[in-house]
């Protein structure tokens, strides 16, 4: 059997849950989206949304939680839970087949349908085309799961007036230029209809499909089938070894991509979450990318969310879909043992309780191997064990393409029962801070100005050689992050060689004349510099060349109020090489060999 960690192919919260409803009674229909308005909904071929729920043991303490968050909800619809949603009633109303709950979904849904005709006869656009069409997954997702299972408890006018609601705005996201609302043009951007590397587009198509199934049109089905699903397909199938070009922050919104896997799976039979290794390999993924005291995880790109990057439902509800999906037996163990063994060992929020009625399994035993390489995203860890003491690195170089990707391309990350080298963005209060300055990478200076990243670009990131105790050496080629020599930056090459003693990094370049390179490390603890030696906490520096280097502490919390704490190291000097050494709880680093 193929190795898990091993790409089967060689193929080269913007989104956050929201309210999806206002919480008031029942505001009275208004019927300006009447259907003859804007045209009927084809409902021949009817293929209805399927649920499958038969994975819910009802015996077990997650559904207890569930079934308690949502008879909660029912008891006190004027204070609904944060986030509560019409889906969680709908999914109780499945499992109990209790016309209470399809009744109180029903209530939520003509809620937001009511408000946005509300909107509309104010010749504005409803909430659900806000932030370029952001939330219209989750909104009419609510809508069309309610539609679908709780038809009994509507009227037929109640149905017209949502099916037209619904269509319009499936309509105006994959038309963005003639969008309208009540016969008003309202066009947006288009951002993302075309790209499905970005989370908003699992927001598009989840809108679209569920809608689809519910209203049964052939011709969101047909638009599904021939182009939103292929080319998801064959876009995840760019990424060997899992995760996502816009970090690990918004790579999150896998979670919500997954669910759309199941969701088609269950209505069509095709099992697109199977037809590339990208869901399966992003179990190995998220498993590497987790640091040794399991409780964190590598802050690639925006952290928007939360700045720093401690493991949260999100990351568990993305391993649970994941888990579920696979067809193999040794990715669904390694996630279980990962989701037994986090911090997270339950929702932490009320409103992802349903997420958890998804099984965990039982707990298994860690990866074999220290070592992993995701290609696609240009991510490489190592570890030296899969002990919480263990030394940790990560390192990227790869493509940057996307707006929530940072400039950190040949940027490194050091973790010892704690950072020891990190973004400075994870120690901002925005969390995307995304220039070359907060990275652990060179950084190329003309006139005191810093020539920065250039998107789009790919770098490369190739392991030249393997050892025991996650001993691990691999090269960097970086000039094209700048575009070439017009940039002043001809090349740059960084060798990283990690073993047990540390990590040591080897920069190469060659830059035009007034370009100047500056190596530099973002650390949380203030350093002490003396010589070419610098301590920062348990983290131990050696500047190996230039001999004569100059090194310099930048307090990041004096440049700007949104950097709350950190430090950067800046390591200045003649020539066109740096050799830095770094290692953790003061043992120094050696040359590797």
């Amino acid at each position: 059997m193929r190795d898990l960690h091993d790409p089967i192919v060689t193929l080269p919260e913007k989104y956050a849950m929201r309210a999806s409803t206002p919480r008031r009674p029942v505001l009275p229909l208004l019927l300006a989206l009447a259907v003859s308005a804007w045209g009927s909904v084809m409902t021949t071929a009817h293929a209805a949304i399927r649920l499958d729920l038969s994975y819910v043991d009802q015996q077990s303490a997650a559904y207890a939680r569930f079934r308690d968050y949502v008879d909660g909800a029912l008891a006190r619809p004027d204070d609904l839970p944060y986030l509560f949603s019409a889906t969680d009633a709908v999914y109780m109303a499945q499992l109990t087949h209790k016309d209470s709950y399809c009744a109180f979904a029903v209530e939520l849904v003509q809620n937001q349908v009511a408000a946005a005709n509300a909107a509309i006869s104010a010749g504005k656009a409803p909430a659900v085309a806000s932030d370029s069409y952001l939330d219209v997954g989750p909104m009419i997702g609510d809508l069309a799961l309610t539609y679908d299972a709780c038809a009994a408890q509507m009227k037929s006018a109640q149905r017209e007036a949502w099916s037209a609601y619904a269509e319009q705005a499936v309509s105006n996201v994959w038309s963005h230029m003639t969008a309208t609302w009540g016969g008003h043009f309202f066009p947006w951007t288009g951002w993302s209809t075309k790209d499905p590397g970005d989370n908003y587009y699992y927001s598009f198509v989840n809108a679209t499909l569920l809608w689809a199934l519910a209203s049964g049109s052939e011709k969101w089905m047909e638009l599904l089938r021939s182009d939103k699903m292929p080319a998801l397909e064959a876009y995840m199938a760019t990424l060997p070894g899992g995760g996502s070009l816009e970090g690990t922050g918004y790579g999150t919104s896998h979670m919500r991509l997954f669910e759309l896997y199941r969701i088609w799976r269950d209505a069509t039979g095709d099992d697109i979450a199977n037809a590339n290794p990208h869901l399966t390999q992003s179990i190995s993924y998220w498993v590497n990318a987790t640091v040794p005291t399991l409780d964190a995880f590598a802050p690639f790109g925006d952290q928007s969310r939360s700045s720093q990057p401690i493991l949260y439902d999100y990351h568990r509800r993305l391993m649970l879909e994941a888990r579920d999906l696979t067809k193999r037996e040794d990715a669904r163990q390694l996630a279980s043992w990962w989701l037994n063994s986090i911090s997270i060992k339950r929702m932490t929020s009320s409103f992802n309780d349903r997420f958890d009625l998804l099984p965990a399994g039982f707990k298994g035993d860690p990866p074999g191997r220290l070592t992993y390489r995701a290609s696609g995203v240009g991510q490489l860890f190592s570890r030296t064990s899969w002990d919480t003491d263990a030394l940790w690195v990560a390192m990227i170089a790869g493509a940057y393409n996307q707006s929530h990707a940072h400039q950190e391309q040949g940027g490194f990350m050091l973790y010892r029962r704690g950072w020891l080298a990190v973004t400075e963005n994870i120690w901002s209060h925005s969390g995307i801070q995304q220039g070359s300055e907060q990275n652990n990478i060179l950084r190329f200076t003309r006139k005191g100005k810093t020539i920065p990243q250039r998107a789009p670009s790919t770098s490369s990131l190739t392991i030249l050689k393997t050892g025991l105790g996650g001993e691990v050496h691999a090269r960097a080629e970086l000039g094209a992050a700048y575009g070439g020599a017009g940039s002043g930056v001809r090349a740059w090459q960084r060798d990283f060689d990690f073993a047990a003693n540390g990590l040591s990094v080897h920069d190469r370049f060659d830059v035009a004349d007034g370009v100047d390179a500056i190596f530099q490390i973002n650390v949380p603890t203030q350093p002490v510099v003396s010589g070419n030696h610098v301590q920062a906490g348990d983290l131990q520096i050696d500047v190996q060349t230039p001999a004569d280097a100059v090194i310099r502490v930048l307090d990041w919390h004096s440049v700007d109020a949104d950097y709350l704490s950190g430090y950067r190291i800046d390591i200045e000097g003649r020539g066109d090489e740096f050799i830095v050494r770094m290692s953790a709880a003061g043992k120094k680093a050696e040359p590797a060999k």
